[in-house]
């Protein structure tokens, strides 16, 4: 998915910079209306990706938020301590760096812009090294990541939120609130979440707050308990297998085989009882979210037009280097920091295979922004330029600290290796 984004990067620099450049423009500024006469929803398609199939991307964070706190690394809290500090670190340090470059300027509301971590391109430069990074440096910047999606979250609703239409919350409270029943009542079904979830969106998307924590919040209701047991739900599957072996030379084709099927649709039927629905739906829309939506976000919103004439007065804008400085120097120094404060402290740990060199990695390829980054750069800024200045550093800062966490890592484990 890290290979395709980053295609999907490339091809919109490439479109915007090229004689298809209006073209490109038009399709995103074309108009889409859902509804009826009497009421309807009308936005341009790049709104509609923003704020519709991004909810779809920031409830399957929701999701993943859960898992971790119930059962990942953020279950343990001597353990979670360690990524907490660190993405906290991570976030105001950057934050700090921003503001102190854009003090006094109307631009300094894109202070949120340098605080955000990409996932999918982090965790892809990972991937690259391969079995020489640790499974638990893997398990750490997954744990930061979310933690980091977490406060991503809370800046944009608590800053980036526009004057507030106290009917459509109300409206989006009821949704809410029918989520939280379906929860208490036990409803394993999908059906319900996804009506009361799709209410909850459009309550928000007309209450002036951001639609997409919509898909946050939705995620949270979500069952996540199994309603098998581990013993009995084993016991049954190896007496349900051992049936079916006893019938494996049987010659008939399994569509004309009845008991086979009946076999099958029980072994079905008790793997959905022991899998709980939050461990469903994030399985299922995982590939949807990957391989679709966030391309399609990074076409739609990754093409920059760059004049090289001005490219210049482009990355020494105070913008461009507020982004820049944060995402790279503020990332590192921030979660090194708090790493290293927690631990001296005693409070936390390092990971078991872990040392601080290899913190050092992760927390520059923390600094790779790309698909939040430019997300928040969108709520912040009203101005085109300041816009185009915010996702040229984005960029510029996430191509570099990919690359310096990449070396990083890579010397880091050689150094290892030697020893």
């Amino acid at each position: 998915s890290g290979i395709l984004l980053m295609a999907c990067t490339v091809a919109a620099m490439v479109i915007a910079n090229s004689g298809l450049q209006p073209l490109y423009e038009s399709v995103l500024h074309t108009n889409f209306t859902i509804g009826t006469d009497s009421y309807n929803i009308s936005h341009s398609f790049h709104h509609w990706i923003n704020d519709g199939l991004m909810a779809l991307f920031f409830f399957t964070v929701g999701l993943e938020i859960k898992r971790e706190i119930l059962v990942g690394e953020l279950a343990d809290r001597r353990q979670a301590i360690l990524p907490i500090a660190s993405a906290i670190g991570g976030m105001l340090v950057p934050a700090l760096i921003y503001t102190a470059l854009n003090f006094g300027t109307d631009a300094i509301d894109g202070w949120g812009v340098p605080m955000a971590t990409d996932i999918a391109f982090a965790l892809g430069v990972l991937a690259i090294l391969g079995k020489r990074i640790p499974k638990a440096l893997v398990g750490f910047l997954l744990a930061l990541a979310i933690v980091d999606d977490l406060g991503a979250v809370l800046v944009i609703a608590a800053f980036y939120t526009e004057q507030i239409n106290m009917f459509a919350l109300g409206f989006a409270g009821l949704a809410l609130l029918g989520l939280v029943l379906s929860n208490i009542a036990g409803i394993r079904r999908p059906l319900p979440y996804i009506v009361f979830g799709l209410l909850l969106w459009l309550g928000m998307l007309e209450s002036g707050i951001h639609a997409t924590l919509a898909g946050v919040i939705t995620a949270l209701t979500v069952p996540a308990n199994s309603l098998c047991n581990n013993e009995p739900f084993a016991r049954k599957m190896r007496q349900l297998n051992n049936k079916y072996q006893s019938l494996a030379n049987n010659d008939l084709h399994i569509m004309q085989n009845a008991e086979k099927q009946k076999l099958l649709q029980s072994m079905e039927n008790f793997v959905h009882c022991m899998e709980s629905p939050l461990q469903r739906m994030e399985h299922k829309l995982h590939i949807w979210v990957s391989f679709l939506i966030i391309p399609i976000f990074a076409l739609a919103n990754a093409g920059i037009p760059i004049e090289m004439a001005s490219l210049g007065s482009t990355l020494s804008h105070p913008v461009t280097l507020g982004v820049i400085a944060g995402l790279i120097g503020g990332k590192l120094s921030g979660i090194l920091f708090s790493a290293w404060l927690v631990i001296k402290l005693g409070w936390s740990r390092l990971p078991k295979g872990v040392n601080m060199q290899q913190i050092a990695g992760v927390s520059l390829l923390a600094g790779i922004g790309f698909t939040m980054s430019i997300f928040i750069a969108g709520l912040a800024f009203s101005s085109e330029e300041y816009l185009l200045n915010a996702k040229i550093g984005i960029l510029a800062a996430s191509l570099l600290a990919g690359i310096g966490g990449y070396i990083a890592l890579l010397l880091s484990t050689e150094k290892i290796g030697k020893q």
